[in-house]
């Protein structure tokens, strides 16, 4: 058995394990990553690959906006080796004026919503069209287009019935792996490593025993603390040290393909269909889906939030198209079976906010991606970054289908924790003491929207 001593040890080399691994090192902390499989793989290799400071909730704006001023500053260091956009998020309706979308931006920005928010009633006075992806000299704030001359200027390719458009301005893409590789070799110039192996076991002595199940081999790491960081495996992490954390993980899955007909410009946002609808079937088809018990659901009313967009940048001509309307909650597998009807379903439905799509109907270019990971969620769908109830474990879980943008925040706030370093306003709201604030529980739970997208 192969014996290592550590300071710190994270259980997990996920996007967000490696970030809290990376602002440690660089607090002049001794860490170790333990991995079962490859960093950066499962669920971090699924990712969207998407950024956003849109919540309905301050405090989740404030975790992300802070998250996307770090992934800025590791976009100037390496010059811009995570391949930063930012032509925003565009979430259509076909509600003329939907006050409700309003009034949550203006509780998301808290404060600063009066000069973050902008109404555009007009035809475009002071709005400035996502004409360039480069992240350094887009507009922050959000704009909120009704009228619809403007939006079918914008968004050619938006349906004509389409009323508003919310345009999440601090909002993008990045390239996700190549985030994680540049931590990763800052955490090994910090002497930071990475320690191949499960964690079959968690024993409490001076500080924490893991024992790990290796290739070939096992092994045992001493750790003073440890950081939960296991992804979909987080609650069994957890019951190690006998505690019980309420997420869930949930199955979402995408399409990526070439758009050889052009159907989606290559300059429009990441943008998304808020608005429920029935899937465009043809009415024998529609006919067939209902009479059977196993698929009658695709013939039924479905939720919004269908997403699409342009995939590889200007010059690139592949699209991506997703749809988060699974909620039944499962357990993980390191290859987890999907849907093979998802392509077809999530091609139709992405086609009522881009006709264009229609072409492809029954016809998907191949090879056409079919793919994805675990929303690993809380019922308020907000992270728990922080202490576990374990003296000196710690946690950055729970991280739903964000990972990817809130990962360098969360990571520096679980280091925030660990160094006793100043803790910002939202690290309170963001850990388990949450579920003692009666008042915030409620306010969570009376909010119609949790930000999944």
């Amino acid at each position: 058995m192969v014996h290592q001593d550590v300071e710190i040890a994270i259980i997990g080399a996920g996007i967000v394990g490696i970030a809290a691994a990376y602002y440690l090192a660089a607090a002049g902390r001794r860490v170790a990553l333990v991995e079962a499989g490859q960093p950066m793989a499962l669920t971090s290799a699924q990712s969207g690959e998407n950024y956003r400071n849109w919540w309905p909730h301050p405090v989740m704006t404030e975790l992300t906006d802070r998250s996307i001023t770090l992934m800025e500053a590791i976009a100037r260091e390496t010059g811009d080796r995570i391949a930063m956009t930012r032509r925003g998020y565009a979430l259509a309706t076909r509600r003329a004026r939907p006050d409700d979308l309003i009034d949550q931006l203006q509780v998301g920005y808290g404060a600063e919503a009066a000069a973050r928010v902008r109404i555009h009633e007009g035809t475009g006075g002071g709005y400035r069209p996502p004409v360039s992806a480069d992240w350094q000299t887009a507009p922050d704030g959000v704009d909120v287009l009704l009228d619809r001359a403007l939006i079918r200027r914008t968004f050619p390719s938006f349906s004509p019935d389409i009323a508003a458009v919310v345009h999440i301005r601090r909002a993008g893409s990045i390239g996700s792996q190549q985030m994680g590789q540049f931590m990763l070799e800052r955490i090994r110039e910090a002497g930071g490593r990475l320690v191949r192996g499960r964690v079959a076991g968690i024993a409490r002595d001076s500080g924490f025993a893991l024992d790990l199940d290796g290739p070939g081999r096992r092994g045992l790491i001493r750790a003073d603390a440890i950081v939960n960081a296991a992804g979909p495996y987080a609650a069994g992490i957890a019951a190690m040290l006998g505690e019980t954390l309420p997420i869930t993980n949930v199955l979402q899955q995408k399409i990526t393909f070439e758009d050889r007909e052009g159907a989606v410009p290559r300059a429009m946002p990441f943008s998304i269909d808020l608005d429920g609808q029935s899937i465009d079937w043809g009415e024998e088809e529609r006919q067939a889906l209902a009479a059977d018990p196993d698929h009658a659901w695709l013939a039924r009313p479905m939720p919004g939030s269908i997403h699409c967009r342009p995939e590889g940048g200007d010059g690139g001509r592949w699209i991506k198209l997703g749809w988060a309307y699974n909620r039944g909650p499962s357990e993980p597998v390191p290859a987890p079976e999907f849907d093979p009807h998802f392509p077809e379903v999530v091609l139709r439905g992405a086609s009522r906010l881009n006709p264009a799509l229609r072409t492809y109907y029954g016809r998907l270019p191949r090879p056409c991606v079919l793919y994805g990971g675990y929303y690993t969620m809380t019922p308020e769908n907000w992270p728990l970054i922080g202490p576990m109830g374990t003296p000196g474990a710690y946690m950055a879980v729970a991280l739903s289908g964000f990972g990817t943008m809130a990962a360098c925040a969360a990571g520096e706030l679980c280091a925030r924790w660990l160094t006793g370093a100043p803790l910002p306003a939202h690290a309170g709201p963001l850990g388990l003491a949450r579920y003692a604030d009666r008042a915030l529980m409620d306010e969570l739970a009376s909010m119609e929207s949790k930000g999944v997208l």
